[in-house]
């Protein structure tokens, strides 16, 4: 099953499932490991790190001595991680704890590398959780986040190229409204990315640096490899449950709360339906075909010493 916590109440268990373990190359994480410095680093602490899947990527690419410490307000992802990590391999340096990114239970200048992946974009305040990151984090060390800006995939699915205008361009709305709601709710901003960079410089980090992840959810029939066939899955699973970015309830609640009309919703949530539906039938009969683009930047910063 490509994601064996869907439906859970849990925070973010929609988006926890078997793709996430595909989310870099195996040669894009050693350009990381270089980027970033990690050869120093001895003392890691990943915030918000849910069932534990960047903790697990960066511990390819860490020092063999270097411990990695997860905090998540949410007990099963801190129990389910630790699981992770054990079966990993990483279980006599990887360690779990509840906690929140907003308050976090460590002493000042207590780690080398604090990092995070998808958390500040579920933020309220982003800036006030990055500030508590740096407070944690040794002079010199670092602060290295992945932040995505998700504002771009309704562009990015190959059907913009082809479908009518007015279409693509309600999509587009649709994924907009949704995103300003969801902020305008105190939930955070889930194109969040674009902003951080500049967060960083604000609140004094030095040597601010930017790229992009050079992974793609790339699918070509028949869909065979392992990321194609999780991708597949969760597509086809969505598909299934009507749940497409967010459950029906979740869209509506965010759209109208960004400023979305509501005699409107239901056309829309129609169309975004039927495009999903349309993906999927498409891959079942091999005629789908996509790069996959998406839009993940990689943000680190030092603090002063």
């Amino acid at each position: 099953m490509a994601n064996e916590f869907e439906g859970s109440p849990a925070h973010s268990a929609e988006f926890f499932g078997e793709t996430r373990d595909h989310w870099y190359t195996p040669d894009f994480l050693p350009l990381v490991a270089s980027r970033w410095r990690l050869a120093e680093v001895s003392a890691v602490l990943d915030v918000g790190s849910g069932a534990g899947h960047w903790g697990r990527a960066l511990g390819k690419v860490l020092p063999s001595h270097a411990t990695v410490t997860g905090v998540d307000p949410e007990p099963l992802w801190v129990e389910k991680a630790a699981q992770g990590a054990a079966r990993a391999g990483y279980g006599d340096r990887f360690t779990f704890r509840e906690g929140r990114v907003e308050a976090l239970p460590f002493a000042d200048c207590s780690f080398d590398l604090v990092t995070c992946q998808t958390v500040l974009i579920h933020c309220q305040d982003p800036a006030a959780a990055l500030r508590e990151m740096i407070r944690v984090t040794r002079p010199g060390g670092r602060v290295a986040v992945a932040e995505p800006n998700n504002v771009a995939y309704p562009l990015l699915d190959p059907a913009a190229l082809r479908l009518p205008i007015d279409d693509v361009l309600a999509l587009v709305r649709l994924q907009l409204h949704c995103e300003r709601g969801k902020t305008a709710l105190g939930e955070g901003n889930v194109s969040l990315g674009e902003l951080v960079p500049g967060l960083f410089v604000e609140l004094g980090l030095e040597d601010v640096s930017v790229f992009q992840n050079d992974r793609t959810l790339t699918l070509l029939p028949p869909y065979r490899d392992p990321a194609q066939r999780a991708y597949v899955e969760e597509l086809e699973s969505g598909a299934a449950r009507e749940h497409w970015m967010w459950s029906r309830a979740e869209t509506e609640r965010y759209y109208l709360a960004g400023g979305g009309d509501p005699v409107a919703f239901g056309g829309l949530w129609a169309l975004a339906g039927a495009r999903h539906l349309a993906m999927v039938e498409e891959i079942r009969e091999g005629r789908y075909c996509s790069a996959g683009g998406s839009v993940m930047y990689m943000v680190c910063g030092r603090r002063g010493v």
